[in-house]
Formats: structure tokens, sequence, C-alpha cells
């Protein structure tokens, strides 16, 4: 029956959803597109519309594969999430101007938007027999919106200029703000959703609009979609630095399943097959069944007896998947879908229909004896942890020999590709937001839990960060339960390079104050932009929290904040943070703060810390101590994971 029933998936005709990632976009990636007006690809961007040019000038990109959104004879539905950032930039001394809009579109075509931003077409789309629907972040007031709340909005548009739905938008044209925007339709509920950043008195503001619409009833069944914007009197310029864009498999309703004449189809090409090929399949599959069985059996029956106690015993929490369902909901496990690949495996993106909603599945390799200790301490863990800053495990799979976990999928990925890769500049308030996330995470595991919990191995690449850039702390791979009136145990190196506090390497001793110094050179890797060490240098660095504290000792922190901030960032939370980050990192374990009391100076309930001017030596250390700083050294890293983000 189980082969039969992957045979009639096989052939039961869908439409291939869409999906990119577009953090780094160049010249190289102008085949994607479809360019009209004035748009074109710079060197690392999408310039919807120049900065140089003269009179009005429209830009619509257009992606060149159409989007199946839904099908008129089974109804099915699909549901599709976008996130990417733009830049609107214009002369704030002109201010006698048009409306110069900006917006992400669907549309049969894309004449269909012809004159969505066009200053001089306010009422062309209204009435007209074209279909389209789209998001609009429009910095002006409208004519034909009759409301001042249309000025400097962002709206829902169906069919009309009119906004259906809109929420205010503060963004200043004159600088060079990137605004973060998530567009989600969810084909269960109807939902269409947008979150976006705005900027006001100089900090970063999340805002959101959302509207009930059955797209089947407003669009065709292939639709297009991309950035159109409009530049008038004067000279704007509409930038898109990143893109993001996937879509599910049409979802069917349940009332109406699959048409009369798409089973007919499935019948007929499953009687048509050859006889001949079904039992070559079937003997291929026992042959190769009987074989892995023998090994794989022996290792599952062990692995399900400890686990399936393990989770069981609860009515809620993560749940047992099949096989089946995660090889479906990452395409087989496509490289398409891989987010990312670590010493344990792979970690995919993929879809789950009776969840409506997409995941992260983490494949750890068979070859990895490594990866299935840190699966079944992983499973143990965090499947018992409920915090806001946590991935959530959503659940696990053993057998076929695979041992598969599943977590809620982060949009936006992990803070090392912000940090370190370029996949977006984040703003100084975000990065004191997922600092304290973190910061909340830690005291969670250290004191607020039944028991405590060392993760042991904290780096900025196991810190996700989900659609409105809140921290959540992943990867539990090595953590360790211990009696809170106890605080350490003596266990095997564990840890990543840069990160491992030295007491680890003299005693191979793990504690809630090893944490704390990995969770300060992530703090100072927040503020200064850069990696604890480099070993893909040409010579050794200086290690990150030594270089911080040379400065602190010349009281000229500021010199350390990432340059590509540009001056925008409140100073007293920089030098909070760095001190933070100082004090956490601090030779001596004893002397570091516990994360109540960081959280406690972070949100400025407690005073800064007075620390020496020049970075103490550890008492415990020798000539003959291993630098854990030293790219020579690079053995001493036990454990080294990426998860779910692109």
């Amino acid at each position: 029956m189980g082969i039969l029933a992957c045979f009639l998936l096989i052939l039961i005709p869908y439409a291939a959803s869409i999906s990119f990632n577009l953090t780094n976009i160049s010249p190289n990636d102008k085949g994607m597109f479809i360019l009209e007006g004035g748009a074109y690809i710079s060197e690392d961007a999408i310039q919807v519309t120049p900065e140089n040019k003269s009179g009005t000038v429209i830009g619509r990109v257009t992606y060149t594969k159409k989007l199946h959104l839904w099908d008129k004879s089974s109804r099915g539905l699909a549901s599709f999430s976008t996130n990417f950032s733009f830049v609107k930039l214009s002369d704030p001394k002109k201010i006698n101007r048009q409306d110069d809009g900006f917006i992400f579109f669907l549309a049969q075509n894309s004449s269909a938007i012809h004159g969505a931003t066009d200053p001089k077409s306010d009422t062309e789309a209204d009435g007209s027999a074209d279909q389209f629907v789209w998001v609009e972040f429009d910095p002006y007031c409208n004519t034909w919106e009759g409301n001042i709340r249309s000025c400097d909005h962002v709206g829902i548009n169906v069919h009309s200029h009119s906004s259906i739905k809109q929420a205010e938008w503060f963004n200043d044209v004159s600088n060079k703000r990137e605004c973060q925007v998530s567009v989600n339709y969810d084909s269960t509920s109807r939902n269409l959703s947008v979150s976006f950043t705005s900027f006001r008195n100089n900090t970063v503001e999340l805002g959101g609009v959302s509207h009930t619409v059955d797209l089947r009833d407003e669009l065709p069944e292939w639709v297009v979609f991309g950035f159109s914007a409009a530049a008038g009197e004067l000279s704007d310029k509409n930038t898109v630095k990143s893109w993001m864009f996937n879509s599910s498999d049409l979802q069917f309703d349940e009332n109406n399943g699959l048409s009369s004449h798409k089973l007919g189809l499935v019948v007929g090409l499953v009687v048509g097959k050859s006889v001949l090929v079904t039992l070559l399949v079937i003997l291929a599959y026992l042959l190769w069944n009987k074989k892995e069985n023998n090994s794989d059996n022996v290792q599952e029956l062990e692995i399900s007896v400890e686990m399936n106690d393990e989770f069981e015993m609860g009515a809620t929490g993560p749940r047992k998947f099949t096989y089946l369902e995660l090889a479906r909901a990452t395409a087989g496990f496509s490289e398409k879908e891989k987010l990312g690949e670590g010493s344990f495996g792979g970690v995919y993106k993929g879809f789950l229909k009776d969840l409506r909603a997409y995941v992260a599945v983490k494949r750890v390799s068979k070859t990895s004896q490594q990866g299935i200790k840190e699966y079944a301490s992983e499973v143990r863990i965090i499947s018992r942890l409920r915090h806001r800053n946590l991935v959530q495990l959503t659940g696990w799979c053993h057998e076929k020999g695979e041992l598969l976990l599943v977590y809620e999928y982060m949009e936006n990925g992990s803070l090392d590709s912000h940090l370190f890769k370029a996949k977006s500049l984040l703003t100084w308030a975000i990065r004191y937001q997922i600092a304290i996330g973190l910061a909340s995470a830690l005291l969670y595991l250290h004191e607020e839990w039944e028991q405590c919990v060392l993760h042991r191995d904290i780096k900025s690449s196991n810190v996700m960060l989900d659609s409105n850039y809140n921290a959540k702390l992943g990867d539990f791979g090595l953590a360790k339960f211990v009696d809170h009136e106890k605080g350490s145990q003596t266990t095997s190196l564990a840890g990543t390079l840069g990160y491992m506090a030295p007491e680890c390497v003299t005693t191979g001793k793990t504690s809630k104050e090893s944490d704390v110094f990995s969770f300060g050179v992530v703090a100072l890797e927040i503020v200064c932009g850069r990696k604890s060490i480099n070993c893909k240098a040409q010579e050794n660095q200086i290690w990150l929290p030594e270089w911080v504290w040379e400065l602190y000792g010349t009281q000229t922190l500021l010199e350390a904040v990432d340059p590509r901030l540009r001056l925008e960032f409140d100073e007293d939370e920089v030098k909070r943070l760095m001190i933070v980050g100082l004090w956490c990192v601090h030779p001596d374990s004893q002397l570091r703060p516990s994360m109540r009391q960081v959280i406690q100076v972070l949100n400025s309930k407690a005073s800064m810390p007075i620390l020496p001017s020049k970075m103490p030596i550890a008492s415990y250390f020798t000539t003959e101590t291993p630098s854990l700083f030293d790219c020579s050294n690079v053995n001493l890293s036990a454990s080294s994971s990426y998860l779910h983000g692109r």
C-alpha cells in the first residue's frame, strides 16, 4: 500500500512552487527579471527607478516566471511569502512634489498595474477590467484617498488606487534608511498580512496591516509579481536591496478534493503503466529494504525506545512525523530547499500542509556519530523548554535509518548572516533588541526552568531571527542538564573557536559562567559587526574582546562600532552593551555577571560595572596553556553547526 501511495502521489499533476532568495543582488541576476521603464540591475541592488532622470519615470521589475496562484477545476489555492528590503531616497529640500509610490504587486500582467504609481494617472486603474492586488508604500498625500492617514502609509489595494486597509508608515526619505518588509498570504485563512519597519525619532518601529481576501475572486489563476515605482518631478531613487520569495503547492479545499477530470487522469495513468515497470520497482524496493533493515532496525530500535518514552509521556509538545511526510514537505530533501550544512548533515526548508506552515528540517548524517549524540541530546532538552526567545522544536522522526528534527522556520535566518555575510544591515535598535532577547533566553535556561540548562555552544550562527527580527536561540545538540545548586560539570571539551571560555580548555568544566562568556563575545560582535576571530584572514587577527578592552582602557570605545551603522545609534546603549560584553568575557569566571545582572544593566535598571583598564590574565593560565584565540588551535572546537536560515 505504501508503494502504491507513493506511486499515485508521483502521478498526480501539480504546479511547481516558486522559491528564490537574493541576498546579494548583482547583474548576474538580470535574467531572472523583466525590466521595464527606468528599471535596471546595479552592482548590488535592483534599481526600480534611477536617480538621474528627466521628467516622470515609471519603473517595473517583474519576475520572469508566472505564479500558479490557484486552479479553476480543483479550487486549489497557493500560499506565498516574500521578504524584501528597499530604500527610498529623495531630496528633502523639494517639498512641492507629486505622488511617488513604491509597490509590490500581483497582477494578470505587468500592464495591469500601469498607473499604479504614476502621479498623472490618479484614476486610471480604478474601474479597470485588469485584475491586480498590491501593497503600496506611499510617503505622500494622494488626492484620491481623501483621508489624512493616507499621507505616509502602507496600504493593501485591490483593483483600486484607494487602499482597502492601511497603516501609518514613518520613513525618512532624505536618508538611506532600509525598510524591511514581509508579505504573507495564507491560503487557508485567506489572510494577506504585511509587516514593515518604520523610522521615527531615529529609532526603528515595527508596523503591520492585514486584510482577509480570497485571491481566487480577485486574480486570475496565473499571475505575474514584482515591484513598481514612480519618480515624479524629483529625483526619487527606489532601490530593492534583497528579495526572497516562496510559494507553496496548491492547497485543495477539503470539500472539493480532486476534480473528477483530474481523478480520471490519475486512474488512467496508473492503469496505463506497464506491469513490468511496476514489478521491477517493487522488486528493487524489496531488495533494498531487506539490506537496509538489518542495520537500520538495530539503531532505530535503540533510539525509539529511549525517545518515545521521553516524548510520549506528555500530551503536548513536539509530535512524531513519518519520513514520508518530511520527504514530501522538502521535495525529497532537494538541494534547492537546503538552508545550510553542518558537521551533522543538512537543514532543509519544508512546508507541512496539515500544519499550514513552513518548517526547517535538520537531517542528521548517517555517518555522523557526533550528530547522533546531538540528536538525542537535542530532543531530550529542547522539547521540554518553552520560551519566546528559544527556537521551537515542532517534531522529530527516526525511521528508515533517518534522524530528523523539525523546527519552526525562521524567516530572517541566523544572526551571523546579517553581521558578517551582508544579508541585510541590521539597525541599531534591532541589534539591541536581539541582545536583550538572547540574554532573556539564557536567563530562562540558567535560572527560570526546573533544571539549569547549559547551552555550551552560544554563537552568532546559533541565534536565529524571526520575521520581526526577534532573537531565538537554537541548536541544543551540546546542551546539558545540571542541578541548580551544582551549576557546573566536568565534560569533554565542547564549543566553538572564539566563543569558548578559557577555563573550559584548562579544566574541561562547563558552567553558567562559560555560557555567560560566550554571550559576551556575541554581544561584542553585535556592536562591532565583525567576527570574534577570523581564521580565514592572511594572518592571525587580534581577538575581538581583547581589541575592545584596549579601546575601553583608552576611553575610545566608539571606535569599535560597526562603521556600516554610520553613527546612527544610541551612544548610551552602545557603551552599555559593549561594557556588559567585556564584563561577561572577564577571564576570571567568578567575576562575570549572572544573566539576571546582564538584563538589569541592559534595561538601565542597574549601574554599569567599572572594569580594569587592561584585560586581566587568568591566574590558571601558564605559558604552556593553549590559546583558544589562535587560529592554529582550530581543532579545539568540538562542534560547529548551522541552523535554519538561508
